[in-house]
């Protein structure tokens, strides 16, 4: 992380639009590892870090964890190594549709309840209409949870057992 200024961390906060106990955490987390002491014990952070912290943030608000971003984030901004970033872009975008797809079925479900709510029968009672539905939720669920585990084997089996 060289860089020709250095800065303490209250300017580094301003320039970056971060709080100083979040870049501390960044560099507790080992994300800034550039950063030395004066004698009089304040941080001096090199001029790149504020590119690291956005390239920190910029990873953390497409999905990135902390632990993946230190993964791929070079020691030198200058040097990343491509097939491991392109690795992870890759498996980050994966992750997305794995997860689009799951709120996908949420929300295909959360419709079909509000469709059987608002198609309550004249004539049955909320409490009697609350237990159909409890009914057919959990019978559906235990429907989804079963296909899950011929989908993926017994580690769903395990999964879906525990309490």
């Amino acid at each position: 992380m060289g860089g020709l200024a250095s800065m303490r961390i209250g300017e580094l906060a301003r320039r970056s639009d971060l709080s100083t106990s979040r870049i501390r955490f960044y560099e507790a987390k080992g994300l800034l590892t550039a950063v030395s002491r004066k004698a009089n014990g304040y941080r001096e952070y090199p001029a790149d870090a504020l590119q690291v912290l956005g390239v920190i943030v910029g990873a953390q608000l497409t999905g990135f964890s902390l632990d993946e971003i230190r993964q791929i984030l070079p020691a030198d901004l200058s040097n990343w190594r491509r097939g491991e970033l392109m690795g992870a872009l890759r498996r980050k975008i994966a992750d997305i549709e794995r997860m689009e797809k799951r709120l996908g079925q949420s929300k295909r479900q959360l419709y079909a309840l509000i469709r059987k709510i608002e198609g309550k029968r004249d004539g049955l009672g909320c409490a009697e209409n609350t237990r159909r539905l409890l009914k057919e939720f959990v019978l559906s669920g235990s429907r989804s949870a079963s296909s899950t585990s011929r989908k993926h084997g017994a580690r769903s089996r395990d999964i879906a057992a525990r309490p």
